[in-house]
This record gives structure tokens, sequence and C-alpha cells, in this order.
């Protein structure tokens, strides 16, 4: 199973001479506060965050339990005197992408990604007591359905509901940008876990035998391995060069019909049974064209060119370690 990733302490120099310079060691408790805690990366990070002697604090639907906790609405426009005081926001909360993208679903989407950004970009910008850094989730699917095409953070943005939900998501974290604080937009890929997630829910085919490629299966999936994103995070919170765009992937992105065939000999079945794209068009509609059978060869130039080592550089070893 997935180990726990040694944390280290996050420190940012004092406000003043040298504001926004991180150091590494402990000079005092690092005040941080998440959103989206019960989704995968959110389960892996904070338990991360807590090892390395941050204070968290996390963003709540309903009232708050404790003072580790604020309320919020996403929806609604957020306190800026509730989100002063933190030195990193990481806002990873958003309606889930999985179903049939009708339109009561694509509009939960687009606002639970779009409005909570804004609302809570505002708020930072507004706020007495500015963070130094915001960790802004948003996607791969911003590059749209690119083909064989290699995709880094130069590239531009693509054409579909997903690439302009991840164009207008990263927009709204501007404005916390233009208030001189350091922005990035995690441009995540398929997240390995073993908490939630796609890989989850690919599961049980794969284990009764019935798995296989999807469509065509020549179509690129760029993914990593939540212990590298929770790596990834860390490192970008102590490398003050990373700003903007970057993608969260690891560096081998596959064919869909490898990715199949190495999961379904990690788990010692067979793929035998392929999904044709007309019926996960059938079942899925516009969310299988999108997320399943789109290609985007993606891969982390800003990461790799920042000195980041990735623990699962190969899918074989990724899944071996959540599932072997």
């Amino acid at each position: 199973m997935s180990k726990a990733i040694p944390a280290e302490p996050l420190v940012f120099a004092e406000k003043g001479v040298g504001a926004g310079r991180v150091t590494k060691g402990n000079t005092g408790v690092n005040r941080i506060l998440v959103s989206g805690v019960s989704g995968p990366i959110g389960l892996a990070l904070v338990p991360s965050l807590a090892s390395g002697g941050a204070e968290l604090v996390r963003l709540v639907r309903g009232a708050a339990k404790n003072a580790e906790q604020i309320s919020w609405n996403p929806l609604a426009a957020v306190v800026a005197a509730d989100v002063s005081g933190f030195d990193a926001v990481i806002h990873l909360a958003g309606e889930s992408v999985v179903g049939r993208w009708t339109d009561a679903k694509k509009k939960a989407i687009r606002e639970s990604r779009i409005q909570a950004t804004r609302n809570l970009a505002s708020a930072l910008a507004q706020a007495k007591d500015r963070p130094r850094l915001f960790i802004c989730a948003s996607a791969v699917g911003f590059y749209g359905n690119r083909g064989d095409e290699l995709l880094t953070e130069e590239s531009a943005g693509g054409t579909g509901f997903a690439a302009e939900l991840g164009r207008e998501w990263e927009a709204a974290s501007r404005i916390a940008a233009e208030a001189g604080i350091r922005t990035v937009n995690l441009r995540i890929g398929l997240v390995l876990s073993p908490k939630g997630g796609a890989l989850e829910k690919m599961l049980t085919p794969f284990k009764l035998g019935l798995g296989g490629r999807l469509g065509p299966g020549t179509q690129w999936w760029s993914w990593i391995h939540v212990d590298d994103i929770v790596g990834a995070i860390h490192h970008i919170m102590h490398n003050e060069s990373l700003s903007g765009p970057v993608n969260l992937v690891a560096p081998s992105p596959v064919r869909n019909h490898e990715f199949t065939r190495v999961l379904a000999s990690v788990l010692r079945r067979p793929a035998l049974f392929p999904v044709p794209a007309f019926a996960a068009r059938l079942a899925l509609g516009e969310m299988a064209q999108e997320l399943m059978l789109s290609s985007q060869r993606v891969v982390p130039a800003k990461l790799e060119t920042s000195g980041y080592s990735f623990r699962f550089r190969e899918l074989g070893a990724a899944l071996e370690d959540l599932l072997g």
C-alpha cells in the first residue's frame, strides 16, 4: 500500500525584506488552510502536512465543529477575515466529474470550481494578512483532445467542456495572483489512489476479469500516483520559482491499451473485454468522450526542471505499490 510522504516543515520568511522566500527548518508552526480534505488528494495530503508540524485548518460545508474548521458555502462570498493569517491556502474542493453530464451536473461542476475559486481568491486578495501561496486544483482536461501531441505547461488550451472549464477555473484564481499572492494551478492527471478516485472505480470489472481497453485504446492517459501529488505539493511550497500552471502527472504517460494491460497484469487477471467507444458514450455520454476517450499526452516539464524527483515514474511500479 501507499506509504506516507515524509513532510518537510514549510517556513516562510517574515514579511518585509525577503517576504515570500521559503526556507527549510522549523522556526514556528505554519498555518495552512485546506479545502477538499475528504477527496483522494486531501486524504493523503492532510496527514503529510500535519506530520511536518503545520497547523491545519479545514474549509468545511456546514457548521464548524472546532477551531480547526472554518465553515463556508463555496457558492457564497467568503468573509476575508475568516481566511486571513494563513501562510498557504490549498484549494482542492469541487463537485465530482463522475457521472452523466446533464445540464444540471455540468452547472454544478462549473459553479463548484469557477465560482468557488473566485469567491475564495477574492477573499484572500482582500484579507488583511494575505497568504504567501495559493495552490488551486485544475486538471489536464485544460488541453482538450490532442492526439499524440506532447503537452507541457506552455501548450495552448483545447476545446470542449473540460478545456473551457479548466481555462475559466484557472482564470478565477488570478484574482489572488493579481493581489501579489504566488498562485499555482495544479493541472492534475488521472489520480491513482487507494482511497477513491478513478482507479477505485476501475477495480471491480478488472478484478472480475471483465476489464479491457476503452474505445480504440490509442488515446494517451496521463496519470500520477497520489504520493507524487503530495510530494509535488511539498516541492511547490519550498520552491518559490514555481507559479502559474504546473502539470501534476508522472513523466511516463501511457496509451489506454497499455494502462489496461498493466492494471490487469498487476491484478493477475485477463483484460479481454474492450468497451467500444459507442458503448462508453451510450453509458456516460459527454463525460466518456472528454475524460475517457480523449487523448492528452502531458508531461511534468516544470516539476522536472525545478528538480522534483518522482517516486513513481512508471505505471507498473505505481500500481504494484497501490494494489500489489
